[in-house]
């Protein structure tokens, strides 16, 4: 009876090896460039290395589709972790081979060792990008404004961008992750 306890927790012991080993999400090595136009971002989950302000990948194994990500510009160039150095916030597009352009933040942090490259988010899709800017409010610490003009809820996306909006991001360091900022916030933003 022992014995089988025992072969029964080895089984046990080596699935949940197994799992842990093939399913759950290994950190990421940080990949440094000494371009911020040639970093590696997260884009939708998927790693995009740029070279040059350009990446082409395929859409799917095989396909003839590409995906497109391009440096966009609106740079701005500010100290986004208090470390000193002048790191840069734009936007890069992505094409996914429908009608669409999809319009995301990115940043790439200045290291000793070069730029490593954030997640990107989302502003939307064929918006009309206006500027980024640092947050004026003075309880916002290394938070950024991204102002762009979309659409109002329900037009077509025929219809031209013309309501005003702004995307107010803070980068969280640790992860490389943006996170969103409320625009009146009292209290601080650390």
């Amino acid at each position: 009876m022992n014995k089988y306890k025992i072969i029964i927790v080895i089984i046990l012991l080596v699935v949940v090896g197994v799992v842990v080993y093939f399913y759950i999400p290994k950190q990421q090595e940080a990949v440094f460039a000494s371009d911020y136009k040639n970093a590696e971002y997260i884009i939708e989950g998927q790693q995009i290395k740029l070279e040059n302000g350009l990446a082409e990948t395929e859409a799917a194994p095989g396909s003839a589709s590409k995906i497109i990500t391009r440096y966009f510009g609106n740079e701005l160039m500010t100290d986004l972790n208090g470390d000193g150095r002048e790191d840069v916030a734009f936007l890069v597009t992505q094409e996914t081979g429908g009608s669409g352009t999809f319009f995301y933040v990115v940043a790439a942090l200045n290291t000793e060792k070069g730029y490593i490259g954030s997640d990107g988010y989302l502003l939307g899709d064929r918006i009309a990008p206006q500027n980024i800017n640092v947050s004026q409010n003075p309880n916002h610490k290394y938070v950024i404004v991204a102002n762009y003009a979309d659409r109002a809820m329900g037009e077509p996306m025929t219809t031209k961008p013309s309501i005003g909006k702004s995307a107010y991001l803070k980068l969280d360091v640790e992860r490389m992750q943006w996170a969103i900022v409320v625009p009146d916030f009292e209290g601080e933003s650390r």
